[in-house]
């Protein structure tokens, strides 16, 4: 993977073009769809249909609709033949593909304007673009308090790769029978309420920022499993002490939100206070463990969120990097699960 320049002059100088006006581009395939033209082309994919056609079943005048069709003819969303518009295989995914409509909406709705100061974000190594939103020093206190849609678009990007990857994991957490589980980073408290429907003798802790406990204790509570679901305030990058009762440590998706230098502190922390015999269960999005490329280079976009927006020194990390790290906390990977869900891997680890 991206070992050789394999295009031809020709190939790569279009290729160029397209980056240049990547954002026209980006913004007429979500115009296309939240007008309603990739809708009624779909519905139309037999016949295909005129401009007069389109226009009476979009939500805009015969001049948008007309600029938008060119700018989809040239970046492959639509065909034209002989007048008649159509959906291509791209147009189609656009409407119809669940991530690509999730990944599209967190673009639009948390990135697009703070990419803007994504270079004074890598220079700065602080998320330069989330003034645009708040002046909090990292995006996670106020997740949930982001303004609408970008809230909403926030949370269903980081459900839809979680959830699937949550029902594959469930049967390796759970071979080991753990009695006490950490959530680590439990966030909206989805998982934690999983593993109670799962087992019905696991007891969960969530541990997280205060804010985000805030919310997921009223998702459990609504849940009826206050019970069996407790709750640990705490900043993970501070150095108040941590409970060391549980059989296993789960955190998912939650150390790509830190540096190296953190993610090995946090992990020596646990390390320091977990029972001999406990494990540490590691669930992330690694880019050079992807099947397709079109996934690595999702992640590596992803990426630049973590930059710009959330808190400007943390990524979708390799593998290779992640062990190192691991290694360096006192950690050794006992079990590696690739391919989980959309593209999760899950690592078992133990201590020295």
């Amino acid at each position: 993977m991206y070992e050789q320049d394999s295009l031809s002059a020709l190939d790569a100088i279009t290729e160029a073009q397209r980056i240049a006006f990547a954002p026209m581009l980006f913004q007429t395939a979500l115009c296309l769809r939240n007008a309603g033209i990739l809708a009624y082309l779909d519905d139309q994919r037999k016949l295909g249909a005129t401009l007069d056609d389109i226009v009476p079943h979009s939500n805009l005048n015969e001049y948008a609709v007309s600029v938008l069709l060119d700018m989809g003819l040239s970046g492959r969303i639509i065909t034209c033949k002989e007048g008649r518009y159509r959906l291509s295989k791209v147009g189609h995914f656009l409407q119809h593909d669940t991530m690509t409509r999730v990944n599209m909406d967190f673009t639009q709705h948390v990135c697009y304007q703070g990419l803007y100061f994504l270079e004074e974000a890598l220079k700065s190594s602080k998320p330069a673009g989330l003034k645009v939103f708040s002046d909090a020093e990292t995006i996670y206190p106020v997740l949930s308090q982001l303004p609408s849609p970008a809230c909403e678009s926030w949370f269903a990007f980081d459900h839809y790769y979680s959830d699937a990857a949550f029902t594959a994991a469930l049967p390796f957490i759970f071979a080991r029978r753990p009695e006490t589980l950490y959530d680590v980073g439990g966030n909206t408290g989805k998982w934690a309420l999983r593993c109670c429907q799962y087992d019905g003798n696991v007891t969960i802790t969530l541990l997280d920022l205060p804010q985000q406990i805030t919310l997921a204790r009223q998702n459990i509570e609504n849940a009826g499993l206050s019970h069996r679901i407790d709750f640990h305030a705490v900043d993970m990058l501070g150095d108040a002490p941590l409970p060391g009762d549980a059989d296993v440590w789960w955190m998912s998706q939650f150390l790509d939100c830190f540096s190296p230098e953190q993610i090995i502190a946090m992990l020596s922390r646990i390390a320091s206070v977990m029972k001999p015999d406990a494990r540490l269960c590691v669930m992330e999005l690694f880019w050079d463990a992807q099947k397709f490329e079109a996934a690595s280079f999702s992640l590596n976009a992803s990426s630049l969120y973590f930059t710009c927006m959330a808190n400007g020194n943390s990524r979708f990390y390799s593998v290779d990097k992640f062990y190192r790290y691991l290694e360096a906390a006192g950690f050794q990977v006992e079990q590696r699960i690739d391919n989980l869900g959309v593209g999760h891997t899950l690592l078992v680890c133990k201590k020295f």
